[in-house]
């Protein structure tokens, strides 16, 4: 209990403590100030919706670039990150670890810092970065060799510089940070690699390790340099010796509730993928052989790092339907503090705020294989027969039975952010609608290397669209509209006041549709295709729109049937800014 109290009396003094620049205010109220955006999700609550309407339904198709920014070099693949504004400078991350401090009026590079990244990295799903934080005088983001780096805001010179894992052992990282009460806190990226997944808290200041949280159950958190609690119970859910490296790998990174103090973090698939291997001597009745905590959201309190509840969307996970696409917190039409989160799962659940416990879960893509539905304490409906089948039961041992299952490992939603609107009370889904042809492998653990047990091959469902953005209702699951897209979405939503849904596709286009029908008002070609995350913010009485240009990420690299539709698309790396211009803001 003294431990505890001490946690909390520093984590409170670190808030508290006068800090220039951005503040824990500046952080909480970042959807409201329209100036800035110092914020993953353009506030903590990841709701990607912005009061302002100067640009709106009327007069958007008169949007048009103010200026555009070349990230330059032979680095130009995938381009999945969020700028930040603050006091009249953008701060956007790069493929390959890199960080530019851009002049918003002009376009002009204030200054540009590359890490230096060792030999042997271990990247998953291409060399991408989706963005960084600011807190005080500094600027926070990590690199593909599992460091977080802090940088003075005003000329890039490195403040401090920190190890998250080891990057020979499959570790790295690619989310963008998140700060909460003085805390820099972070995921890891690695979950193919046989890695553990964890969350851990910084000192903004120092770089000082506070608190450390594993996300598999069996291994043990720290608090201060020293042990704390177990993530857990050992051996509960998992046989043997494999929560050793269960995998669970938080690499999205999370989101904040003010309302009730709590981080809330996802976890990726557990490991190796061939499921039969991690249920092997555990029943599969009850949460036995559930292999807690990955596929799961955790609700972590900021101050020691103590997991305060767990939601698991998918136990017993076998398809790589990761756990840790974004929760979204939102007040529903009656009143309700609600989380949402749209699971690779192919199902868009709704949580309570104060507890983490099931509401309710509805499809969100049209053809869901592995489940019939999700019943009323939130657990899936099995169809055993969609499970890949187990290789030590073939007749070689080397293969299980080959099954299509919808929609494919890359998610009905991967991790592109989803949108909520406060105007409309709906949630802007990006999915997509794909298979696989999945089976199981036999394998072994062996650092560095892919630890999959399985293979596969991704095929679309349907010839006209792979894309699908979605707006639905979260009180009912009623899909509103649907906006199809021939090639797969892969970047992120917002919505603004003035009615609008902004975001991009592969194909290269920046679109705003009207909220409430789903019908294109504008777009603009912008040369590479856009997997990018989209923001807003005003100066001098002005709305403009950013958003960054650049094919890349997991779809060339693993999409099966799919790649092959889009191997024509030309990788880039450009930001756009654009406005209305002032004498056409009325139209």
């Amino acid at each position: 209990m003294n431990r505890f109290i001490m946690a909390v009396a520093a984590s409170f003094l670190a808030a508290t403590t006068a800090v220039a620049g951005v503040t824990e205010d500046d952080l909480n109220n970042d959807q409201t100030i329209t100036s800035q955006v110092v914020t993953n999700g353009m506030g903590r609550a990841l709701q990607r919706y912005s009061p302002l309407d100067i640009i709106n339904k009327q007069n958007v198709k008169n949007l048009v670039p103010t200026w555009a920014f070349s990230l330059g070099g032979e680095k130009q693949r995938g381009q999945e990150t969020q700028p930040l504004v603050y006091d009249g400078v953008m701060y956007v991350t790069g493929s390959y670890s890199r960080l530019y401090a851009i002049d918003v009026n002009s376009g002009k590079e204030l200054w540009q810092y590359d890490a230096r990244l060792p030999e042997g990295i271990l990247p998953c799903c291409d060399v991408i970065n989706r963005g960084a934080a600011i807190y005080g005088d500094n600027i926070y983001f990590g690199t593909l060799d599992a460091r977080i780096v802090a940088l003075n805001l005003k000329t890039g010179d490195v403040v401090w510089k920190e190890k998250i894992a080891d990057y020979k052992a499959g570790y790295s990282y690619t989310a963008a940070p998140l700060i909460v009460n003085g805390l820099v806190v972070t995921g890891n990226s690695g979950g193919e690699f046989g890695i553990v997944g964890e969350v851990q808290a910084r000192n903004a200041e120092t770089g000082e390790l506070v608190w450390t949280r594993p996300v598999i159950e069996g291994h043990m958190g720290t608090l201060n340099g020293k042990e704390s609690t177990m993530t857990g119970t050992l051996n509960a859910t998992w046989p043997g010796d494999m929560w050793k490296t269960g995998g669970g790998a938080t690499w999205l990174g999370g989101s904040y509730d003010a309302d009730t103090d709590t981080l809330v973090f996802g976890a990726g698939n557990p490991a190796p993928w061939n499921s039969h291997l991690r249920n092997a001597g555990t029943p599969t009745e009850g949460n036995a052989g559930d292999n807690l905590y990955a596929a799961s959201r955790l609700g972590i309190d900021p101050h020691t790092g103590e997991i305060k509840w767990h939601f698991q969307t998918t136990p017993r996970e076998g398809w790589d339907y990761d756990g840790v696409n974004e929760v979204v917190a939102y007040v529903d039409r009656a009143g309700n503090k609600r989380f949402a989160t749209a699971d690779r799962n192919g199902f868009f659940y709704v949580l309570n705020r104060e507890d983490g416990k099931f509401v309710s879960a509805k499809p969100f893509v049209k053809d869901i294989s592995w489940a019939s539905g999700i019943d009323d304490t939130g657990r899936p409906i099995f169809v055993e027969e969609n499970r890949p089948g187990n290789p030590a039961g073939s007749a070689d041992g080397k293969k299980g039975e080959v099954i299509f299952a919808s929609p494919s490992f890359l998610g009905g939603k991967n991790w592109m952010p989803m949108a909520f609107s406060q105007k409309t009370g709906n949630f802007y889904v990006p999915s997509n609608e794909w298979g696989m042809d999945i089976w199981n492998e036999p394998i072994t653990y062996k650092k560095g290397a892919a630890y999959l047990g399985a293979g596969f091959t991704i095929k679309p469902n349907y010839e006209d669209h792979i894309g699908s953005l979605k707006a639905i209702d979260p009180d009912t699951g009623e899909w509103k509209w649907e906006f199809k897209n021939e090639a797969p979405l892969w970047g992120g939503v917002m919505t603004t006041a003035g009615g609008l849904v902004f975001f991009g596709t592969p194909e290269g286009e920046f679109i705003a549709l009207d909220d409430e029908t789903g019908e294109k008002l504008w777009s603009f070609q912008t040369g590479s295709g856009i997997v990018g995350q989209p923001i807003t913010w005003e100066k001098d009485g002005e709305q403009y729109v950013s958003v960054v240009s650049g094919w890349g990420g997991a779809v060339p690299l693993w999409g099966g049937e799919v790649a092959k539709k889009v191997n024509y698309l030309n990788q880039g790396g450009t930001v756009w800014t654009f406005k209305v211009p002032r004498q056409l803001a009325q139209n």
